[in-house]
């Protein structure tokens, strides 16, 4: 689990340097799919973790207005803000944790149950699926997309002793 949470933040790093050659009005473009802009989805992106992370905790959520984020540097900070937690959170998991049940109810009134592990797997693929968005993106900008490739980021266990 570890292993793919600190994927995503090496990617999501990548991207923030990536963004960092466009214009204010680039990443605020309103583009099709994701959450309608470059620098919109990588603030979703940080939310949505923060948010998953903060409930299984039995922690209050709340809901961060994009309108108080709308330059690169605010969403990074953002990033590093909730980012402490968010790791805290990630390197503690232990398999005990798996299987805890987590019950929300929808709007609708209906009641759902997925495990904590679930969740986990739901907030890294979350990223991931963004993470491809922006990848159409570049290339609609004419430019190259920060590589998804997990292999050579040193990630696994036994090259960081």
């Amino acid at each position: 689990m570890q292993i793919f949470f600190r994927y995503n933040w090496m990617v999501r790093e990548d991207w923030y340097r990536w963004c960092e050659e466009l214009s204010e009005e680039e990443l605020l473009q309103d583009r099709t799919g994701g959450m309608g802009s470059i620098l919109h989805t990588l603030f979703h992106i940080v939310d949505v973790e923060w948010s998953w992370i903060r409930v299984l905790q039995g922690k209050t959520d709340f809901q961060e207005s994009f309108d108080s984020y709308k330059n690169l540097n605010k969403v990074r900070k953002l990033d590093a803000e909730f980012h402490l937690e968010v790791e805290n959170f990630v390197n503690n998991w232990d398999a005990s944790m798996e299987n805890q049940l987590f019950y929300d109810t929808l709007p609708d009134g209906r009641i759902v149950t997925d495990t904590w592990g679930e969740i986990m797997r739901h907030a890294i693929a979350h990223e991931i699926h963004h993470i491809g968005q922006l990848s159409i993106w570049a290339r609609e900008l004419g430019k190259k997309p920060v590589s998804a490739n997990l292999i050579g980021r040193g990630l696994s266990s036994h090259l960081n002793k």
